[in-house]
């Protein structure tokens, strides 16, 4: 049912009113006293946060109503209120007909899989504790969320030298950002400001791919760079003064690098670029890696010697400030970053790339597909993980096959110091991808194979 961002999919089919008044039942009967709901500018937001607040209370618990506002403004409120869990419904960067619920522990950290599997258990056995009239919780606005979470923006970073910024808020719940960087004495031009859960401006997730008009607006202007959210705001991608998308992995360098000095760990999934390492490496820092999702990366950041976390996917996490992925952070460290360092374009040169390859080969069974992948590559070489995936690291290089949360795919990422060796290197992985394919649809060959490996050896 959860996912690795909670549970996600299109209204009316997978996530339903039925859904949201379980999982508001099952979070209440689990002992979460005292709950924080919100949720994103979706339509049907309105009707699942009425569901899952009825079932929040009939089970007894009192719900704090953020209404619409950014995830991280919900997940900041749930440590700040004291209160005992928060619930986003929200599908964050997913288009317009998805919604979703994510859940949120006490200290704004992501629920972990041991507390949603408890969740999940109770929904599926329909089992709840349901109260008597007298015994049902209350509910009360909670009217300050965003304007205590633009107060600790406003603290956590200092601009002297305040740049030109273009925010794309995408049609979402990031107008924070806009405000706080014009409070902080930022000159501020908005894109796809008026929220609106049919995202018309351009699609929620905000890519290379989906920034063409704040690319534009960017270059055309005086503008010192460009930020851009997706719908829920957890997310933060960049432009650079020029207009050029900015790397994600190059982005997760500059973020690193910036946060950690001598001794220092930094926390980054798996798949993340070699170019992350070295620029930590020349700080005294160094990365440890995590199962994608930003959920992972947020646990690991919990650890007293991670001082930053980072999904190239636009999860950025300050474990000072908070344990969710804040986009309107982001914003701000960004543009206190270009403030005292120079322009972007400038500090993304800085950052050593390195050649990457990604493909993907659709399959019909992607566990029974990545068992046998986990075996050939075991035969092949020394060094893997197998944490999330297949990760077979190098010494120059590495490479990543992992099944697609969403999709039935599996993905192959290669990354090498020249082109040439991760061009090899992909060509490997794709071999070990195909074999562990064609012996699913071939019974006969695999069982030879087993036999093969099991016989002793011959004279």
């Amino acid at each position: 049912m959860f996912g690795t961002s909670g549970i996600r999919g299109p209204v009316g089919s997978e996530v339903t009113a039925a859904l949201a008044l379980s999982v508001g039942r099952a979070v209440a009967s689990e002992d979460y006293d005292c709950v924080v709901v919100g949720r994103d500018v979706r339509k049907s937001g309105a009707v699942l946060v009425d569901a899952l607040t009825a079932g929040l209370r009939e089970c007894g618990a009192d719900v704090l109503e953020a209404g619409v506002a950014s995830t991280p403004t919900i997940a900041r409120a749930v440590a700040r209120t004291d209160a005992d869990a928060g619930v986003v419904v929200t599908a964050s960067h997913n288009p317009a007909p998805d919604n979703g619920i994510k859940l949120w522990s006490a200290s704004g950290k992501a629920f972990g899989p041991e507390r949603l599997a408890a969740i999940e258990s109770r929904v599926g056995d329909d089992e709840y504790d349901l109260q008597s009239w007298d015994e049902q919780g209350s509910s009360e606005p909670l009217a300050d969320a965003t304007d205590r979470h633009a107060a600790a923006l406003r603290e956590a970073v200092t601009v002297a030298d305040p740049p030109s910024i273009v925010v794309d808020i995408g049609n979402g719940t990031g107008g924070l950002t806009a405000g706080v960087l014009s409070d902080l004495g930022c000159e501020v031009t908005t894109l796809n400001g008026q929220r609106d859960g049919a995202f018309p401006g351009r699609p929620s997730e905000p890519t290379r791919e989906t920034l063409g008009d704040l690319s534009a607006l960017v270059a055309a202007t005086d503008a010192d760079l460009g930020i851009a959210h997706d719908g829920d705001a957890d997310r933060m991608q960049a432009v650079d003064e020029t207009g050029a998308f900015v790397p994600k992995d190059a982005l997760l360098a500059l973020f690193a690098r910036e946060a950690a000095s001598d001794g220092d760990t930094v926390a980054a999934p798996v798949g993340t670029s070699m170019a992350v390492d070295d620029a930590l490496a020349a700080v005294g820092a160094s990365v440890t890696r995590t199962r994608v999702g930003d959920g992972f990366v947020a646990d690991r950041a919990a650890r007293s010697d991670v001082v930053f976390g980072g999904e190239p996917s636009g999860a950025w996490i300050w474990p000072d400030e908070t344990p969710c992925p804040d986009g309107p952070l982001a914003a701000c460290k960004l543009a206190e970053l270009v403030a005292d360092r120079g322009p972007l374009s400038a500090l993304v040169a800085s950052v050593e790339t390195h050649p990457i390859r990604r493909t993907s080969l659709e399959v019909a069974d992607k566990n029974a597909v990545m068992d046998r992948v986990r075996d050939r590559v075991r035969e092949r070489y020394d060094d893997i993980d197998a944490l999330d995936g297949v990760y077979v690291d190098l010494e120059d290089g590495w490479f990543l096959l992992r099944a697609s949360g969403t999709e039935p795919l599996v993905r192959v990422t290669a990354e090498a110091r020249t082109a040439t060796r991760a061009e090899r290197l992909e060509a490997d992985a794709v071999d070990v991808l195909e074999d562990a394919i064609a012996a699913g649809s071939n019974p006969e060959r695999e069982s030879d194979r087993d036999a093969d490996l099991l016989a002793p050896d011959r004279p």
